[in-house]
């Protein structure tokens, strides 16, 4: 089994780093272990765990800022906001309940189905402190966006996959939490009927919070569904425009509380998929929303199954083994990209978890990884098709 070091502060960081750097070790940072079967499997490194840095340093209900370190337990961050009525407004997946860390939340930059209201991840990492590929500690950004001066690297780091330095600290912007949510709902429509409905509330004025669609299975009808968040007035006189706006769709109603938060957690980490689980390889496919529809329907024609998110702006999907070579050529016709989350060995072996970028991407993705790590050691291959 691969060696795992457990640095106690950021100077244990720098010299893990620092002795890898002189070694030509390829590091894996690791938090809470939930997403080490996003990659190629087998990649010969050492496992850098985060989880002994895990202390909130400050916390500033009033300024709306958190700072943390990369091991703090999502769980335990979610409750300490709660306690005063705050959030993490980009509504992080919770990879594994109970394991997922705030480090391994920022380091994949997936957004829930807030997104399109609060933006996604990076929108909210204000500032870091990190130890790069040499062995040396820096920091970029601030503790409010006002404070934010030349390049931008908070929004560089979130999504990096730790392929670009290893966070030893983080500061997040967090919000009040919704005095009310309600969830509105029509059943039974088609995925284009479904797609008309999610756009209509889009682009009305309802500040719509999230917007899915899940297709009929196991007997249950299709269901589409909008949250709305804020006070009960407004709540009531945006659903009601929206019940007009969609009339000549469906009928609208409301979800009850208890299902509405089923609902939406099983949407956005695609878990209410699980029920075709013979179906091996989870993707998470973004497109263009008025080309989420389309893009279901072409899913279910390779014999998979999938649900949307985002207003039709993500979809998740389930398919069987032989499609996976055709993923990719689905979502790039529908002016998106494809992501493999979870697959066996065998598919992911053969296809990268990333979506192949341009060549003058690819170019300058390498020229910036190259530049915060020059001796390649943060796990280069997790993303690259193996050397045969």
């Amino acid at each position: 089994m691969a060696e795992t070091l457990q640095p106690r502060d950021e100077r244990d960081v720098c010299e893990a780093v620092a002795r890898a750097a002189a070694s030509g070790a390829k590091l894996e940072i690791v938090g809470g272990g939930t997403r080490q079967g996003i990659g190629h499997p087998g990649r010969q490194t050492q496992r850098l765990s985060m989880s002994a840095l895990s202390r909130v340093i400050d916390y500033d209900p009033a300024e709306l800022v958190l700072t943390v370190e990369p091991g703090a337990l999502l769980a335990d961050i979610e409750i300490l906001l709660a306690n005063s009525n705050q959030m993490l407004a980009f509504e992080p997946w919770e990879f594994a309940p109970g394991r997922s860390t705030i480090g391994g939340v920022v380091g994949a930059g997936f957004a829930g189905s807030r997104r399109i209201l609060s933006g996604g991840v990076r929108d909210h990492l204000l500032g870091f402190s990190a130890v790069n590929g040499r062995g040396e500690a820096f920091k970029a950004g601030g503790r409010v966006v006002k404070n934010v001066t030349g390049y931008d690297l908070p929004k560089l780091m979130a999504g990096s996959w730790g392929q670009l330095a290893v966070l030893t600290q983080m500061t997040l912007k967090v919000l009040p939490r919704p005095s009310e949510t309600r969830t509105l709902v029509l059943r039974g429509l088609a995925a284009s009927a479904a797609g008309d409905a999610m756009g209509r509330a889009m682009r009305a004025p309802a500040d719509v919070a999230a917007a899915s669609y899940v297709p009929a299975q196991a007997g249950a009808n299709s269901i589409t569904a909008i949250r709305l968040e804020g006070f009960g007035p407004s709540i009531e006189a945006r659903a009601s425009l929206l019940a007009g706006l969609l009339r000549d769709i469906g009928p609208v109603d409301t979800m009850d509380a208890h299902q509405a938060e089923q609902h939406w957690r099983g949407v956005r980490s695609g878990s209410l998929l699980d029920a075709a689980n013979t179906l091996p390889a989870l993707w998470r496919i973004c497109v263009p929303p008025a080309q989420g529809a389309q893009t279901l329907t072409s899913i279910e024609k390779l014999g998979g199954v999938g649900l949307l998110d985002w207003a039709g702006g993500l979809v998740w999907a389930r398919l069987p083994r032989e499609a996976a070579s055709n993923v990719r050529k689905l979502a790039v016709t529908a002016g998106g990209h494809a992501m493999l989350v979870d697959a066996p060995e065998d598919i992911r072996r053969a296809i990268p978890a990333l979506h192949p970028e341009p060549p003058a991407v690819a170019s300058l993705s390498r020229r910036v990884r190259a530049a915060f790590d020059p001796m390649a050691i943060f796990d280069p291959l997790r993303f690259e098709a193996p050397q045969s």
